[in-house]
């Protein structure tokens, strides 16, 4: 009996978009991200519907033990000097983890622990970022050409945005060039 073997998902590695699959799609704009940016003027003063990253995710269901599998766009751009990023977000269940592997572009993974440590990590096609629970995390578009994702995580985990109203401990910025990290005091 000759076995019946069915065609998952594929990625396309140049583009890091999904080439097949159920896919769900959002893409959040400039509009989309009040509060995120240092610099209230310059987002307001921003095209509001300027796109500024879109994901993909292959649609699933929310069960325990299923994972998402997903990929984030983020454009190149900034917000006055402040470079395009991703809202941003713990998981809702703060002990899930999750995988992101670089695709295509450069930028950096800002990742923060519940009680305010933040540090940063290189991201590039083919890095591998294993992201622990109770961590946020949020991916910062540093280059030239659209950075792309792939993440992992478990269905369940869920989203919370509201836990970083204040932001998150460092900003990345472009002054004369050059890539500058400061912290940022909450309180």
């Amino acid at each position: 009996m000759k076995p019946d073997i069915t065609q998952p998902p594929q990625v396309d590695w140049l583009t890091g978009a999904f080439a097949q699959g159920h896919i769900l799609r959002k893409t959040t704009r400039i509009a989309d991200l009040a509060g995120v940016f240092a610099c209230t003027d310059a987002w307001q003063n921003g095209d509001p519907q300027r796109p500024v990253y879109d994901v993909e995710i292959l649609d699933g269901k929310t069960v325990e033990g299923s994972l998402f599998t997903g990929v984030t766009h983020l454009q190149p751009g900034k917000v006055g000097n402040e470079f395009f990023m991703t809202r941003g977000h713990f998981h809702a269940r703060r002990e899930q983890g999750e995988v992101y592997l670089g695709l295509r572009g450069t930028g950096l993974l800002l990742l923060q622990s519940e009680n305010g440590k933040a540090w940063l990590e290189s991201v590039n096609a083919g890095s591998v970022h294993v992201i622990p629970g109770f961590t946020a995390h949020r991916l910062i578009n540093t280059g030239t050409e659209i950075l792309s994702a792939l993440a992992v995580w478990p269905t369940v985990a869920g989203h919370d945005y509201a836990a970083l109203q204040q932001g998150f401990a460092l900003r990345v910025t472009e002054v004369d060039g050059d890539i500058l990290v400061r912290e940022v005091q909450h309180g």
